[in-house]
């Protein structure tokens, strides 16, 4: 089992910033990839960020040069910097791990982000 704890979320103005952790913990070594997905109200959950254990990241086209995400795997933590934020950033990102092998897929309870006009 691989758990996994979101913090950072909160209230935000257009063209600012905020930064989401998640923090891993049980069978970390297990994990390749980790990454952040977002579902915004009456809309399906979809990708923003992901970045796998040797640091290949992949980003949605609608957060590049954006959003950045990062990872240390000595703290087991991966972060999501985002700047230049927008109304429709607003949504519950959920923090993703993929294990290596069996894919298994773990997920965070989320963390709101909300971003006002």
């Amino acid at each position: 089992q691989v758990h996994l704890v979101e913090s950072g979320g909160g209230l935000v103005q257009a063209g600012g910033s905020l930064r989401l952790s998640c923090a891993a913990s049980g069978l970390i070594f297990t994990i390749d990839t980790l990454g952040w997905y977002r579902q915004a109200p009456g809309k399906q959950r979809e990708l923003a960020a992901t970045i796998t254990r040797t640091g290949s990241t992949n980003y949605a086209d609608s957060v590049k040069g954006r959003f950045t995400i990062s990872r240390d795997n000595s703290k087991n933590t991966v972060y999501l910097q985002m700047n230049s934020l927008k109304p429709e950033d607003t949504a519950v990102y959920y923090c993703n791990a993929v294990t290596g092998g069996l894919h298994m897929a773990y997920w965070g309870k989320g963390a709101l982000v909300t971003v006002s006009s």
